[in-house]
């Protein structure tokens, strides 16, 4: 699990037991659903369900970094689409900055945020060329950029900015909750089927439906096929590490290439802790996690006697790298693909979103909205339906080669299922195939779950499903 955790309250919030009717309803409790529920906490009639607990899913997972400064992103964005849209996208990224301190500040928020310098490394020389592009880009755009100041990070050119930030995200979350009315917000309740039916929205769950004029969906990846969200993105997985150092620094850090590696530090009362991530990849390739840690170890010449916790996340990676965030359809809005950039663009989307809800305007609607058109989001289609299709042809072959003798496989009525034999001799078995679309999973013993190579599901060793877009459980039962 992350080192988040560690701090993650338990609200006991209850589980949605018979039908009822609203005007909003808010799908997902994590950063963006949250905040969105905040900006709407004085609307009468609104709830919001969370298929696990409040702040579970992808939220407790990243590094807790809120910053402007995304690698390389504006030199790509004006490149291969337009310079308005690099210069509007840095405008919301400093814009999500400004709302997140204001909530912190005003709410009196303990989340120990902090200010730190940015960095972001190029290895290369075609990498010092783009960076040194990003630099200008920024420059023009009224901010200062640094070369090459000193950090514990060797490259052969860097640049750095001020006025970027760190959090515990789950802190944040937890102080959020506190704000908003525990009677309008549901655990343990999951969505599995939304109906339009005149002019509303029927959204089923277990026990029932809720009847909203309104839908907001701001899970992870949305679970409703109609969208087709894996014709217009890919996924990308990380693996994280969080272990003790003797002082925190007070500056963050990224490389240019891909994969590269990422790094932030976090002081906790006395301890102080380096979050190094590194290893990302498309799911569709390099599916052996044990041996992905153990590369970010080495990477980063970790002492494993140091190590206090690792997880691994899964983003949506976008066709333009912009996210989508809007109107699906009449009363009906999404957020989704951040692009690794969960942090500002969670807080931007939940912003457009309310402000969508409220009838208010938004500069930032039409960037995010989930029918442009460019070029680049065109040709990156045809890659992402190839990422797809090679995802799920080769999660079929279901015996991997660095599978430990811990995990067999048997076929049975023609299913397959999967047995895996723990630490202390239980034997844990579950179906092999994701239920949402067919691909077969890949095990995470790192982890101790089960991965969707294709659409990023997860389920822990016994076939709960943690996250989705899968609705249901994988747990198979011997009779």
């Amino acid at each position: 699990m992350s080192l988040w955790n560690f701090y993650q309250k338990s609200f006991h919030l209850k589980k949605l037991t018979k039908s009822m009717e609203v005007d909003t309803l808010i799908i997902g409790g994590g950063l963006t659903g949250l905040t969105t529920f905040y900006y709407l906490k004085e609307k009468s009639s609104i709830c919001l369900v969370e298929a696990n607990t409040l702040g579970s899913g992808v939220s407790q997972n990243t590094t807790g970094k809120i910053t402007f400064l995304q690698g390389n992103i504006y030199h790509k964005l004006e490149k291969n689409i337009s310079y308005k849209v690099a210069k509007d996208y840095l405008k919301s990224q400093l814009h999500a900055i400004f709302l997140l301190k204001d909530i912190i500040k005003k709410e009196k928020i303990s989340c120990d945020l902090d200010e730190v310098d940015s960095y972001v490394y190029a290895q290369n020389k075609k990498e010092i060329v783009n960076l040194k592009q990003e630099k200008t880009f920024l420059e023009n755009q009224g901010i200062k950029v640094y070369e090459n100041k000193k950090s514990d990070i060797s490259g052969l050119y860097s640049i750095s900015v001020n006025q970027t930030y760190v959090f515990n995200p789950i802190k944040f979350l937890n102080g959020l909750i506190e704000l908003l009315p525990r009677e309008k917000m549901f655990e343990h309740t999951k969505i599995y089927k939304i109906i339009p039916k005149n002019n509303k929205y029927y959204c089923i769950f277990d026990k029932g439906y809720i009847i909203a004029n309104k839908v907001i969906v701001a899970c992870h990846y949305p679970f409703f096929q109609s969208f087709l969200l894996p014709l217009k993105s890919h996924i990308e997985k990380s693996y994280i590490v969080a272990y003790k150092v003797k002082e925190k620094k007070n500056y963050s850090g990224i490389t240019v290439s891909n994969p590269g590696f990422s790094y932030r530090y976090y002081q906790d009362k006395e301890k102080a802790y380096k979050i190094c991530l590194g290893q990302s990849h498309n799911t569709a390739i390099k599916q052996n996690d044990v041996q992905n840690f153990q590369k970010v170890i080495k990477q980063f010449q970790i002492n494993s006697n140091d190590i206090v916790s690792v997880w691994s996340n899964m983003d949506i990676v976008t066709q333009d790298q912009l996210p989508f965030i809007g109107e699906f359809k009449k009363n009906f809005y999404l957020a989704t693909g951040f692009n690794t950039w969960g942090m500002t663009n969670g807080i931007i989307a939940a912003k457009i979103l309310a402000d969508n809800i409220l009838n208010f305007s938004n500069p930032y609607a039409d960037l995010f909205c989930l029918k442009k058109k460019n070029f680049y989001k065109f040709k990156n289609f045809f890659l992402n339906v190839g990422s797809n299709f090679y995802a799920f042809i080769k999660s079929k072959r279901k015996q991997k080669k660095w599978y430990s003798k811990n995990l067999k496989f048997i076929n049975l009525n023609g299913q397959s299922i999967a047995i895996y034999v723990d630490s202390d001799k239980i034997e844990h078995s579950v179906y092999t195939t994701c239920p949402h679309l067919g691909c077969s999973l890949v095990f995470n013993e790192a982890e101790k779950t089960w991965d969707c190579p294709c659409h990023s599901s997860r389920f822990d060793i016994d076939g709960h499903c943690l996250k989705g877009p899968s609705k249901f459980d994988i747990t198979y039962k011997k009779k």
